[in-house]
């Protein structure tokens, strides 16, 4: 079953992998993950070399990733569902998405590292996800352009678009805004996560259209580290009030308690004033936009 892969929108599958940076060694065989609950078939994931990338450690330690998180997005799903992953990485999510139980309709992925990308469209394949997986080179913002991204050296995941970090190596990306590029291929959004490492606030501006006339049926995950968003010019006071003009419930992704835990904006923005004001606290979460569906309510 073939991928479908968009590469400049053009480009074949070689090309694309043509792009992946030097150096970077991957695995000889893919991983089985553990069994997830809301998948119709076992997830199987190329990733990284363990001993160089945190995320692919992580993976083969513990063979799964990010377990309440993922609970929380395939609970959002029904039939015929438009998701979005920004920040796709290696694409855990993304093939989590298109394999589960409930058919979705779309999967969009972005991811734009080269070495990343070339997991996620070799993940789709593996996994048997090209009639609803695409996979893009790029990533999304609030201005289209070519930009730097600031590759982290040990931890594959943390590819940073601003970073004080200079001596990291750069990589040149493309950058696309969400309405244009989104709006002329789906209608509509259902379930969007966005885990951009400090650029979560310029995607949201760049599909806040598109987000809004979804928002009737609309979930968002959304990683919030203030310190990472004003890395990037922004605030994690700004992110949450530019969620908050959605006027959708706001909670908590609690993944040491495995729950979900409703919070106001108000509060959640006093919570980055605070992370803002201790020197050196890089301290996150991810939070939820959006009804919390009945399976998630009192767990």
């Amino acid at each position: 079953m073939r991928v479908a892969l968009i590469c400049s929108l053009s480009r074949p599958l070689e090309t694309c992998r043509a792009r992946a940076i030097s150096g970077v060694r991957g695995v000889d065989s893919p991983l089985q993950l553990k069994p997830i609950a809301g998948l119709c078939r076992d997830m199987h994931l190329w990733t990284h070399d363990p001993a160089t990338d945190l995320v692919s450690r992580i993976l083969h330690r513990e063979r799964r990733w990010e377990p309440c998180e993922t609970r929380v997005l395939l609970a959002c799903l029904t039939p015929g569902a438009v998701c979005v992953d920004a920040g796709a990485n290696l694409g855990y999510f993304s093939v989590a998405l298109a394999l589960a139980t409930v058919p979705v309709a779309r999967v969009l992925a972005f991811e734009p590292a080269a070495d990343n990308f070339d997991l996620l469209a070799r993940n789709a394949e593996l996994n048997g996800c090209g009639r609803t997986l695409e996979a893009y080179p790029l990533a999304l913002g609030e201005v289209a352009r070519t930009a730097e991204l600031y590759r982290s050296a040990d931890n594959l995941g943390d590819h940073q678009l601003c970073s004080l970090d200079r001596g990291r190596t750069r990589e040149a990306v493309r950058v696309e805004v969400g309405d244009p590029f989104l709006g002329a291929r789906v209608d509509q959004l259902n379930v969007v996560k966005i885990d951009t490492q400090g650029t979560e606030a310029s995607v949201v501006r760049g599909m806040m259209s598109l987000l809004r006339a979804s928002r009737e049926q609309l979930h968002l995950l959304v990683e919030l580290t203030p310190f990472a968003l004003r890395t990037a010019g922004s605030s994690g006071r700004e992110l949450v009030s530019l969620l908050a003009e959605l006027d959708l419930p706001m909670a908590i992704v609690d993944h040491l308690e495995d729950r979900i835990v409703p919070e106001t904006p108000e509060a959640l923005a006093r919570w980055c004033d605070n992370v803002d004001a201790t020197e050196g606290d890089e301290g996150f979460m991810n939070i939820f936009v959006g009804a919390i569906p009945k399976t998630l309510v009192g767990g």
